[in-house]
């Protein structure tokens, strides 16, 4: 959310103009209150684009927002699991005061952008993950940790979004993981919005390996076959949600996805013999909006 502001000269900005006006006086008499009328447009654009806002301090001085919450919901109790268990998880976002409010959405993982502008944004985004203690016996449990990146945001119109996320796992997972997903957003009122679309999910190796994959020591202990994916498409799906803005610092959403494991995902053990590849997720979260200034 940086910004950039460049002085206009008056001199190279008005002369140009100036001579337009200049030469349509020469041509015609009664033009003359035309161009004086310019003029005045001239003088007035030449006076704004001297105009600087004051300029900050420190990059974080101003007046900002933080934005906290948390969802509950219902989804897979791991990553291919056919049972289901109530989960929560954190919701944290923080921006400038006066600045735009964008769309978000529930898939959105924490995250601070470092430019936004009209139709772009782009920046840093991070998610936790917790350690998944499997139902299968003999298999090895994954480890608590996250993952860090970046993203971006398209608005080719002011009621759609494109929006990826490439992260890199840290402590969890060695891999990579990559998020892709669109969505049309739409005010039904002034308080109660409705949004949805598609969603797309690619994955490297190590990162399938965590947690599809089952070596030597898993299918001894297990008796599942041995595998060792490669990476590729992990899942396809639809998510959507309905948000009401309770008052002008709450709000709370009603949201549901639905993601089929595709590729190395759904031909693990895991999932043909002890999962399924159809994954659902329903749920409802609440966020608060704190307002505070730094100098």
């Amino acid at each position: 959310m940086l910004e950039s502001h460049v002085a206009r000269s008056f001199s190279l900005a008005s002369v140009p103009f100036l001579v337009a006006v200049a030469g349509a006086m020469f041509l015609s008499g009664n033009s003359v209150a035309h161009a004086a009328d310019a003029v005045q447009q001239s003088d007035a654009y030449a006076a704004d684009a001297t105009v600087q806002p004051p300029a900050r301090k420190h990059f974080w001085s101003g007046d900002w927002y933080l934005q906290v919450g948390a969802a509950g919901f219902i989804a897979p109790k791991f990553e291919g699991s056919n049972k289901y268990r109530l989960m929560g998880e954190p919701m944290i976002s923080i921006g400038r005061q006066g600045e735009s409010t964008r769309f978000s959405s529930r898939n959105d993982n924490m995250s601070y952008a470092l430019i936004d502008r009209n139709w772009f944004r782009a920046g840093v985004t991070g998610k936790l993950l917790f350690k998944r203690d499997a139902d299968i016996h003999g298999l090895k449990d994954t480890k608590f940790g996250g993952e860090v990146g970046g993203f971006i945001d398209v608005y080719p119109t002011d009621w759609m979004r494109f929006h990826a996320e490439v992260r890199q796992g840290i402590r969890a997972h060695h891999g990579v993981v990559a998020d892709i997903a669109a969505d049309a957003f739409y005010d039904v009122t002034p308080k109660v919005r409705i949004s949805g679309g598609p969603r797309l999910t690619l994955a490297s190796k190590n990162y399938f390996k965590t947690y599809y994959g089952v070596d030597a020591e898993d299918a001894a202990a297990s008796g599942m076959s041995e595998y060792h994916p490669g990476g590729g498409l992990k899942s396809v799906g639809a998510g959507g949600a309905i948000t009401w803005k309770t008052t002008d610092r709450i709000e709370t959403s009603l949201f549901g996805e639905y993601r089929r494991l595709e590729g190395p995902a759904k031909d693990s053990p895991i999932v043909k013999d002890h999962g399924s590849p159809n994954q659902f997720t329903v749920g409802l979260s609440a966020t608060y909006r704190f307002d505070f200034s730094l100098k």
